[in-house]
């Protein structure tokens, strides 16, 4: 199955992308397709505990199931003053 992830903010840059696409086995959950952001960005592996993850819009966690054509957003948590 494919899933779309967006990044946002920090995320984006240590991906260096805004959106990637991803081909995961059938039955993967969000976990799984952070581990694979991980394994090809290892500098994101610092931000991953901090994230916020939206699965179609709606808040998820790491034992989220995913769907084909999903679409994950990665938001890091926002500072500002």
């Amino acid at each position: 199955m494919n899933v779309t992830l967006l990044f946002f903010a920090q995320a984006r840059e240590r991906v260096g992308h805004v959106r990637v696409t991803l081909e995961l086995p059938s039955g993967s959950k969000v976990r799984d397709a952070l581990d694979a952001i991980e394994r090809t960005h290892p500098g994101f592996a610092a931000l991953r505990p901090h994230l916020a993850i939206a699965v179609d819009q709606s808040l998820a966690e790491p034992d989220t199931p995913l769907q084909d054509g999903a679409e994950l957003a990665l938001l890091p948590p926002v500072s500002g003053g």
